[in-house]
């Protein structure tokens, strides 16, 4: 991928959404809930402060993050659709 994230900001590829209910039911694709779980593909250097501190960004490439329902920007890159989050729309890293 030739996206390299600003600032505070995070690339994540999010994971698929589910084809079946709990018990066993198909989702049609209108019904599906978007995932907001995913894959952390690449990382900006952080957040500068108004004194000029820097600020790491909280997760690396290759972390499994959930986040928030409605944050982001969904982009689509060589025929792959990722999300661009600031680090703030992140919720916790799944371990």
């Amino acid at each position: 991928m030739n996206l390299k994230p600003l600032g505070d900001r995070v690339i994540v590829k999010q994971d698929d959404a589910e084809e079946t209910t709990a018990g066993g039911l198909l989702l049609s694709s209108g019904s599906k809930e978007k995932p907001t779980t995913g894959i952390v593909l690449a990382v900006g250097e952080g957040r500068v402060t108004d004194d000029g501190k820097s600020i790491p960004v909280p997760v690396k490439e290759g972390d499994r993050v959930i986040y928030g329902k409605y944050g982001g920007t969904e982009v689509e890159i060589g025929g792959e659709t990722v999300i661009i989050l600031r680090a703030d729309d992140i919720y916790a890293i799944q371990q």
